[in-house]
């Protein structure tokens, strides 16, 4: 059994599990019925993924979860999930949310704030694209530095390693 059918079994058999570095985990337009907590390690969130318009919207760590647009809403991912490093994630599935919250009230609190924070920099995305429009510039040209200005390091653009790495590094 390969690495990723390893993964797959895994995901279905277990609660927590291990996801090798460079793992698909959330993919943007699929419905998913889980929402993942990460115990340890570092993912990727993108919006566009392995497209042209590839951005990388924020960075995510131990503590923190995803996931939780399907599980409330039972409606399409609205960005992908990548391990950046082998992740330990721990699952929670439809049927185990009303538990989950009465056993685990921090994290409901946690959830929201990363629900706010997504919203918070996909909505600065989308006003830097719309006054770009408007003032007939190309998007590109200055998204990474008026978004560092205002996000501080949480939405970088794929292309640039080194910034998405001095990042991680302040994340830890």
């Amino acid at each position: 059994m390969d690495e990723h059918t390893k993964t797959i079994v895994n995901r279905v058999n277990s609660r927590i599990f291990k996801v090798p570095e460079g793992t698909l985990i959330l993919q943007e337009g699929e419905v998913n019925l889980d929402m993942y907590k990460i115990l340890n390690g570092h993912a990727e969130v993108y919006a566009g993924y392995q497209t042209q318009k590839e951005t990388l919207i924020r960075i995510l760590g131990p503590g923190e979860c995803f996931g939780e647009y399907g599980i409330l809403l039972q409606e399409p991912a609205i960005y992908t999930v990548v391990a950046y490093s082998e992740v330990t994630l721990f699952r929670i599935v439809e049927g185990e949310l009303g538990d989950f919250v009465q056993q685990n009230h921090k994290n409901i609190i946690d959830i929201m704030k990363n629900m706010a924070k997504t919203m918070m920099i996909m909505r600065c995305q989308m006003d830097l694209l719309i006054d770009d429009l408007e003032h007939k510039k190309s998007p590109d040209q200055n998204l990474l530095a008026r978004a560092k200005k205002s996000l501080g390091y949480s939405a970088l653009p794929n292309n640039d390693i080194s910034e998405r790495l001095r990042f991680l590094d302040k994340a830890k």
